[in-house]
């Protein structure tokens, strides 16, 4: 029969070999589907913004200059958070392929309207431009889409487009979480009325051109999905349908 102090012991050190294990689990999305991160957070510094979405256990981070329509990089994965901490696993880097697949820790900590953390390497303090609360707000990614009158199914890989969408800002991405090939990445401010999206573009990647258009669609939310109809930004019909990510 064990001793006290020699069954406490072991106790200790198995919590203390499992902690590491318990905080590197990334959960489903659902379970910060409440999370007081949820929302769009914002750092402005002259025309330097840096813009912060998070919504379904998912994040994405992107930094650019409005008025020189300069797009200057975007990351983004999964996350959740433990005491004081986000515990991020990113699935893209656009200026940084090998950081694809890590998991990091960084400081977490909401004041009333401020989050303050240092995603970037040093402490920050990001002012919350939105509660994250819309029909629309979640993560989403392209199920199904029309090529040549015919529905075609898309079906979940490596390689993705997500959208996420918080109470009035968007950003999508072109990613592969495995290779961390990086396509493309384009954001800024949405509304949904009526059954008009309309997209106010801040900033793309590939196009600088593109920064300050503002694009309409005939969209509408069915049986949980959300379709999407309309011109692309290059004036390409678009039907498309997306689902939430689970």
């Amino acid at each position: 029969m064990l001793h006290s102090t020699t069954r406490q012991l072991m106790v200790a050190t198995v919590a203390v070999l499992l902690l590491p294990l318990l905080s590197m689990h990334i959960p489903s999305r659902s379970a910060n589907a409440l999370s007081p991160l949820n929302g769009a957070w914002q750092i402005e510094e002259g025309d330097h913004q840096q813009l912060l979405l998070i919504a379904d256990g998912y994040c994405m981070l992107s930094a650019f200059n409005i008025q020189d329509k300069k797009f200057k990089g975007s990351r983004g994965g999964s996350f959740t958070v433990t005491d004081k901490e986000i515990v991020l696993k990113t699935e893209f880097n656009s200026n940084d392929k090998s950081a694809v697949g890590k998991i990091n820790r960084y400081a977490c900590q909401v004041e009333g309207q401020t989050l303050i953390t240092n995603l970037t390497g040093s402490r920050q303090e990001w002012k919350r431009v939105d509660d994250g609360k819309s029909l629309l707000a979640g993560t989403w990614r392209i199920t199904q889409r029309k090529q040549d009158d015919k529905m075609v199914e898309m079906p979940l890989r490596a390689r993705r487009t997500l959208k996420l969408l918080t109470g009035n800002y968007f950003q999508w991405a072109a990613i592969n979480i495995e290779t961390g090939e990086f396509a493309g990445t384009g954001g800024g401010k949405y509304t949904f009325e009526n059954g008009k999206y309309t997209e106010h573009i801040s900033f793309f990647s590939r196009d600088a051109s593109r920064v300050g258009m503002s694009l309409s669609f005939d969209d509408k939310l069915e049986d949980g999905n959300w379709i999407h109809t309309g011109l692309s930004s290059k004036g390409d019909p678009i039907y498309e349908i997306w689902s939430r990510m689970k």
